[in-house]
């Protein structure tokens, strides 16, 4: 199933962790995969592949390996070189795991980025809601006295406003003072 097709689903709320990997001659393949513990759906989104700054000027070729059952499928994900091109930026490559990142030629590091994509649904966040609830943190010292009067304030605030706005007069004050009355009709004189 694609991402698209499961943040369609209300009951699932997408939770995104940046995730990185380092490719080099000494560790040349990364495996990106879930603890069977995780019922919950897994993406990778891949960002970027970039080179370290101290890379031989040579090509650094990457790849991904994707196992389905006994069947291998290699595809070709960036080939970087300094001086030409020292990074990539990746749109739309999202994978469902398990997926191992291979070094297929040169001496790295090569830096492969993304976010980790897991969709929790409503059950799992209610579990953690209840959690939370069962064990109730006391609130900062100080804080008790503070928050005991805010209906008693807010009544008293009303009452306030209440009052002012019956005591201003329906019919508005005569003006006072030079330029009283500009742009107003003169009253007919008796």
């Amino acid at each position: 199933m694609s991402f698209a097709e499961s943040t369609d689903s209300t009951s699932e709320k997408p939770v995104s962790i940046l995730w990185g990997c380092e490719l080099s001659r000494q560790k040349d393949s990364y495996t990106f995969q879930m603890p069977e513990e995780w019922h919950c759906e897994q993406q990778l989104a891949l960002r970027t592949v970039c080179l370290g700054e101290s890379v031989p000027d040579e090509f650094h070729v990457v790849e991904m390996v994707a196992e389905e059952g006994d069947a291998q499928t290699r595809v070709l994900l960036a080939t970087l070189k300094p001086s030409v091109l020292p990074m990539t930026t990746l749109v739309g490559v999202e994978l469902t795991p398990p997926i191992t990142f291979h070094l297929r030629a040169g001496t790295g590091p090569v830096y492969i980025t993304g976010q980790h994509i897991t969709m929790l649904s409503s059950d799992e966040e209610e579990e953690s809601e209840e959690e939370e609830e069962e064990s109730p943190q006391k609130p900062p010292k100080g804080q008790n006295s503070r928050n005991t009067g805010g209906a008693a304030k807010k009544r008293r605030l009303e009452k306030e406003y209440e009052r002012r706005k019956s005591a201003i007069p329906e019919k508005p004050l005569p003006a006072k003072g030079r330029g009283a009355g500009r742009g107003r009709k003169a009253a007919p004189k008796k």
